[in-house]
C-alpha cells in the first residue's frame, strides 16, 4: 500500500501543477477526483504511510484554537511609496548618487492582497507566516496549504524561504458575494479584505472553499542560493513549480519604467486580480545589499501607487451627526459605488460653508474619491446634470438628536449643540474617553458604549469604574459572556495606570488634542498643578494660545469637572506624567511642519519620532519654521517653505537621524 500511496501522491502533485500553474491538464476532472478519493481512503486506512504534505492536506478541514507566533528569520519590511513621475525620478536619482554605476530595474505588479512568507525544508512545505509587525508574524500554515497553486512539495529538496501576496481573484470574489447575496448575508467589501479575513480563519475548510491564490515575488536569501539578479531568482521559483506573476519586465531607465506603468494602468481593469500599484526593484542583488534599508523600508525598491480613483454617484440625502464636544457635522448618503476596491455609500461634508462652496444639493450627481485611498471625499457637484428635482440644503438650527439649539460662533465654521445632556454628546464623550489614544480601554468600543448607554448602565465617565457592579447582569448580554466581561474589567483597571497626557486627552477638552495634552502634561507633571494654572500662565507655553488657555481654565472651573476628578482620585486613576530626558539631535528645539504623504510613516508616527528627538511639531509654515518634512502631494505648505528658503527634509532624513540617536 505504501507504493500506491507514493504513486498517487506524485501523480496528484503533477496534475495540480499542470492545472493550477500551467493552465493545462492531462487528465479529466472525474479521473482526478477518483485518484484523490483513492488516496484519501488509503491514507485513512494506512496513516503511517501518508506523506506530511500530501495533496489531500489541501482538502481536509482542521480547526485551530489560536495562531502561534513565529519570528521571521529576516525582517519583512514595507515598501516606500511613489505617487507620480517626479517621485520615481527622485528615487532613481538617489540610487544613481549612491551607486554611481549602471543598473537595471525589475518592474512587477503590486497585487492587492496579504503579504506572506512561506518556508520549505528539504523541499517540503514547512510553515506560512503573516507579515505581522515585520519581526513576528502569525502561523497560518493550515490555511495557506489549501492554496491550489502552492505546491506542498518542490521539485528540489532544499531549504528556501519565499515571500509573496495571497489574494482572491476577481471572479472568485464575485462568486462568493453572489452566494452571500442569495443567502441574505452581508457581502465582502473588496477582494483584499476577503483574502485577509480568510487567511485568519481558524477552520481551514473555509479557506479551501474560498479558493485563495498567491503570487510569489521574492527570495530573501537569493544571494546565499547563488543568484546575482532578482530576475534570476524569480525564474528559479518558476522552475520549482511556484506561481510567479509573468507580467514583469526589466528596464534600464526610469523613463522606460514610466511607460510600462502607463501601459499597465490602461490594462488594470482587465486584469483577473486587483492591483493597487507597481513595484520597482533594483535587479542586481549585490547593489541591493549595498543600498541596504532603513528601519522600515528597503532603499533599493519603491512602490508606485495608482492615483485616487474618482467615480460619479448620486446624493440621496444629507444628515447631521453630533460629536463629543457638541460639534455638528453634515454627512451625505449616496448611491453605493465601488472606489479603490471598497463599497462607499457615505461621505463627510465638514460644515455649512463646505456645502455652500461646492454647492452640493440633495439629488445632485457628484464626483467622489478616497482621500489617501482611505477617506471618501466629495470632490465636486455636477450642476450640468441637474434636472430641477435637486434641493438646496438648509442647515438646521436645532440638534437632530436632542432638539436643543445649535450655535455657530463668530469666526467659526462649525455649529455646536450646546445641550450638555444631549445623548449624542454623552455617548461620543464616553467613546472618546475609552478610545485607543486616550485611556485605551479594550472592549469598550463604539457599539459597546452605545449598548450600555441604552441599557442605563453607562451614562458618564464615572460609570466606567462601576461596571464591575453590573458583572452578573452583563455576562448574560448577547456578545458578552464571562470571558469578555472579565477582559473588559481588566482593561478598565489597567487604564488607571495611563500617563496624565492620555487622561487629559480623554477628558475631551475643546481645542485640546493629543499634542496639546502631552505639552501640558510634560509642563505641569501633576494634574493638580495644571488645574491651578491661569490663562496668562498657559498662554506663555509654546503652542498653547488664548483660545486653548480659555478652554482649559473653563473646563477645570466647572463643578462637574471637579467632581469627576475627585471621583477618579478615589478610584486611584494616575494623575502624573513621566517626563523623558530631553535628547540632543538636529531637531532639538526646532519647529518642524509635516506635509504630504510620507512613504511609510503615518503623520502620527512621524510626529512622535520628531517629538522624541526634541522637535516642536507645528501645523503651519512661517518664517519661524526651521524644517519642513515633506512627502508626496505636499501642496501649498511645501511651496511656501521653498519661497521662504526653509530646509526641506524627507522621511529618509528623519529615519536616519532617529537611527543616529538610537546608536
Amino acid at each position: 500500500m505504501k507504493a500506491r500511496i507514493d504513486e498517487l501522491t506524485v501523480l496528484l502533485e503533477k496534475y495540480n501543477e499542470e492545472y493550477y500553474i500551467k493552465n493545462a491538464s492531462s487528465v479529466s476532472d472525474a479521473e482526478y477526483d477518483n485518484l484523490m478519493r483513492e488516496l484519501m481512503e488509503l491514507e485513512e486506512a494506512y496513516p503511517e504511510y501518508a506523506h506530511p504534505n500530501s495533496p489531500t492536506k489541501k482538502v481536509n478541514g482542521g480547526v485551530l484554537d489560536v495562531f502561534t507566533k513565529i519570528t521571521h528569520k529576516r525582517a519583512m519590511l514595507s515598501l516606500g511609496n511613489a505617487y507620480n513621475y517626479e517621485d520615481l525620478m527622485a528615487f532613481d536619482q538617489r540610487i544613481k548618487n549612491e551607486v554611481g554605476i549602471s543598473y537595471d530595474y525589475m518592474v512587477e505588479l503590486k497585487i492587492d492582497g496579504l503579504a506572506m512568507s512561506v518556508e520549505y525544508q528539504e523541499g517540503e512545505f514547512h510553515h506560512a507566516v503573516t507579515r505581522g509587525d515585520g519581526e513576528v508574524g502569525e502561523d497560518v500554515s493550515h490555511n495557506i496549504r489549501t492554496i491550489r497553486t502552492l505546491p506542498l512539495k518542490l521539485s528540489e529538496k532544499r531549504e528556501i524561504e519565499i515571500r509573496g501576496e495571497v489574494y482572491v481573484p476577481k471572479s472568485e470574489f464575485e462568486r462568493i458575494n453572489s452566494v452571500r447575496r442569495a443567502k441574505g448575508e452581508e457581502e465582502f467589501a473588496n477582494p483584499r479584505n476577503l483574502a485577509a479575513g480568510t487567511v485568519r480563519q481558524l477552520d481551514s475548510a473555509i479557506a479551501y472553499e474560498r479558493r485563495l491564490d498567491a503570487f510569489w515575488y521574492y527570495v530573501p536569501n537569493a544571494i546565499e542560493l547563488g543568484f546575482t539578479k532578482h530576475s534570476e531568482s524569480l525564474d528559479y521559483l518558476d522552475s520549482l513549480g511556484l506561481k510567479t506573476n509573468h507580467e514583469r519586465r526589466l528596464f534600464h531607465t526610469m523613463e522606460e519604467v514610466w511607460e510600462y506603468i502607463l501601459e499597465i494602468t490602461a490594462k488594470r481593469p482587465e486584469l483577473p486580480y486587483e492591483i493597487d500599484g507597481m513595484v520597482i526593484k533594483v535587479d542586481d542583488l549585490r547593489l541591493q545589499s549595498r543600498l541596504g534599508a532603513t528601519a522600515k523600508t528597503p532603499k533599493w525598491a519603491i512602490a508606485y501607487k495608482f492615483p485616487a480613483e474618482e467615480v460619479v454617484t448620486k446624493v440621496k440625502n444629507i444628515f447631521l451627526t453630533v460629536g463629543r464636544t457638541g460639534k455638528v457635522t453634515p454627512n451625505c448618503e449616496m448611491e453605493t459605488v465601488r472606489i479603490a476596491g471598497t463599497k462607499v455609500g457615505f461621505a463627510q461634508l465638514h460644515n455649512e460653508d463646505y456645502i455652500a462652496m461646492k454647492d452640493i444639493r440633495i439629488g445632485d450627481y457628484v464626483v467622489v474619491r478616497k482621500a489617501g485611498d482611505i477617506i471618501p471625499e466629495v470632490v465636486s457637484a455636477l450642476p450640468e446634470r441637474r434636472d430641477g428635482t435637486q434641493e438646496k440644503y438648509i442647515f438646521p438650527k436645532v440638534c437632530p438628536i436632542c432638539g436643543g439649539r445649535l450655535e455657530r460662533s463668530e469666526g467659526e465654521s462649525d455649529y455646536f449643540c450646546i445641550n450638555l445632556e444631549c445623548e449624542a454628546r454623552m455617548v461620543e464623550s464616553l467613546i472618546h474617553y475609552a478610545s485607543r489614544d486616550a485611556l485605551n480601554i479594550d472592549g469598550l468600543g463604539d457599539k459597546k458604549v452605545e449598548f450600555l448607554y441604552k441599557r442605563g448602565i453607562l451614562s458618564r465617565i464615572e460609570d466606567i469604574y462601576t461596571l464591575h457592579t453590573h458583572y452578573d447582569e452583563m455576562i448574560h448580554f448577547d456578545g458578552y459572556g464571562e470571558k469578555s466581561v472579565k477582559k473588559l474589567l481588566e482593561a478598565i483597571e489597567n487604564s488607571k495606570k495611563n500617563e496624565l497626557d492620555r487622561l487629559l486627552y480623554g477628558f475631551g477638552i475643546r481645542h485640546i488634542g493629543e499634542k496639546a495634552a502631552r505639552i501640558l502634561a510634560e509642563k505641569y507633571i501633576e494634574l493638580d498643578a495644571l488645574m491651578q494654572a491661569s490663562v496668562e500662565e498657559l498662554t506663555n507655553i509654546r503652542d498653547i494660545g488664548k483660545v486653548m488657555a480659555d478652554s482649559i481654565t473653563n473646563f477645570f472651573a466647572l463643578d462637574s469637572t471637579k467632581e469627576l476628578i475627585e471621583y477618579l482620585r478615589e478610584k486611584e486613576v494616575n494623575f502624573t506624567q513621566h517626563v523623558q530626558e530631553k535628547v540632543e539631535s538636529m531637531f532639538t528645539n526646532k519647529s518642524v511642519v509635516l506635509t504630504g504623504t510620507l512613504p511609510t510613516l503615518s503623520r502620527k508616527e512621524a510626529s512622535e519620532i520628531l517629538m522624541k528627538l526634541g522637535a516642536n511639531v507645528v501645523s503651519s509654515v512661517s518664517k519661524k519654521t526651521d524644517y519642513v518634512l515633506a512627502g508626496s502631494e505636499a501642496g501649498s505648505k511645501l511651496d511656501k517653505a521653498q519661497s521662504l528658503g526653509i530646509t526641506i527634509l524627507s522621511e529618509e532624513d528623519l529615519l536616519k537621524e532617529a537611527e543616529e540617536y538610537e546608536k
